[in-house]
């Protein structure tokens, strides 16, 4: 990891953001029985109107995070590594990218939704110090609602 350089996406990325997002949740489509939310995504709109970051490494872009800003806090609407670099670390770079973003921007919190299908995610966001808020339906999706509390510097 490195060699490994997070920064921010622009137009022509879209191309690889779309193909890693596809790739990562592709693994969901069958435990949920319909294609999990980011992969319907607009990641052209999100390039243009959110915070989105991708990591290179080696050359490659391996991962992509999606931040929105909002009054009160940072939403984390999708984060996802190509499955050939899962288990560098690079989806726990993205997270610290995250809290990066929320403290340059005054935010304290940070929120996410995961599905109740992904449960490798329901490991992974406490692991990263994630607290789970809720679970709910949500636009047709069995969610679990997570936020992080984000100290400033």
């Amino acid at each position: 990891m490195d060699d490994a350089r997070v920064r921010r996406a622009g137009p022509s990325d879209v191309g690889h953001i779309e193909r890693i997002v596809h790739d990562a949740f592709d693994v969901y489509v069958a435990r949920m029985g319909r294609q999990p939310a980011p992969m319907t995504a607009d990641y052209r709109a999100a390039v243009a109107s959110s915070r989105v970051w991708v990591i290179e490494a080696d050359g490659d872009i391996v991962g992509v995070l999606v931040n929105e800003v909002h009054d009160d806090h940072l939403y984390l609407d999708t984060i996802a590594v190509d499955p050939g670099a899962q288990g560098h670390g690079y989806g726990g770079l993205l997270l610290a990218r995250a809290e990066d973003d929320a403290r340059e921007l005054g935010l304290p919190e940070i929120r996410l939704l995961t599905n109740q299908a992904m449960t490798e995610n329901q490991t992974f966001y406490p692991r990263h110090g994630y607290v789970e808020t809720a679970r709910g339906r949500q636009h047709g999706y069995d969610r679990v609602f997570y936020a992080k509390r984000v100290a400033a510097q």
